[in-house]
């Protein structure tokens, strides 16, 4: 038999799944009260780009000719357009998914190992390729429709438009890569390094 075959006991007769339970209480519950207004947050930010990318991607920038084709197909931002609403579409649905995954996950302990950084990793990184391939399906529907001598000067427009989704990506950058360390490491690290 391997020594890991019967459970250890301590003096109280605790196994170290009880006392890891015990000592961790007040963190899984801080941990899920923290991950349910993420996801509640996230969820809601997929579900409203989702509508938008939907509607998007039925209503085409030009309208249709008579043939039933797009007017602006022949124009470069319309391809643009069309692929970038597509990937904002799926990668939307998808970050709906994943925060209504950790909404609905049991919040034990061992759900936090693995489990649930894995899902919100996942969650994010869907929602900022979803934020970011709307911003350029609005940009390259809205330079298809321009006339040639405003589509240089509406460039500097985009780049603004786009900053605030820079910034917020900015600010959740450490969280990004402490959750891409957490899922990928197997024994966690520690955050700062101490001083022999």
């Amino acid at each position: 038999m391997s020594d890991n075959f019967f459970p250890r006991y301590n003096k109280k007769g605790e196994t170290p799944s009880d006392l890891f339970i015990e000592t961790h209480r007040d963190l899984v519950k801080d941990g899920s009260k923290w991950l349910t207004n993420t996801s509640q947050s996230c969820s809601v930010v997929a579900a409203l780009i989702a509508t938008v990318a939907f509607t998007t991607s039925t209503t085409v920038p030009g309208g249709f000719e008579t043939n039933g084709l797009p007017a602006l197909k022949n124009k470069p931002g319309f391809n643009l357009f069309a692929v970038s609403s597509l990937i904002a579409l799926c990668f939307s649905i998808t970050a709906l998914v994943m925060f209504l995954a950790i909404l609905t996950s049991r919040y034990q302990e061992r759900d936090f190992g693995r489990d649930l950084p894995r899902k919100l990793l996942l969650g994010l990184t869907s929602l900022f390729v979803s934020i970011a391939a709307m911003l350029i399906s609005f940009c390259g529907g809205h330079f298809s429709v321009l006339k040639e001598e405003l589509k240089f000067a509406a460039i500097p427009v985009y780049a603004a438009t786009c900053l605030p989704v820079t910034f917020f990506a900015m600010a959740q950058f450490l969280l990004y890569i402490d959750l891409l360390r957490a899922t990928l490491m197997k024994v966690p690290q520690r955050s700062h390094k101490v001083d022999p």
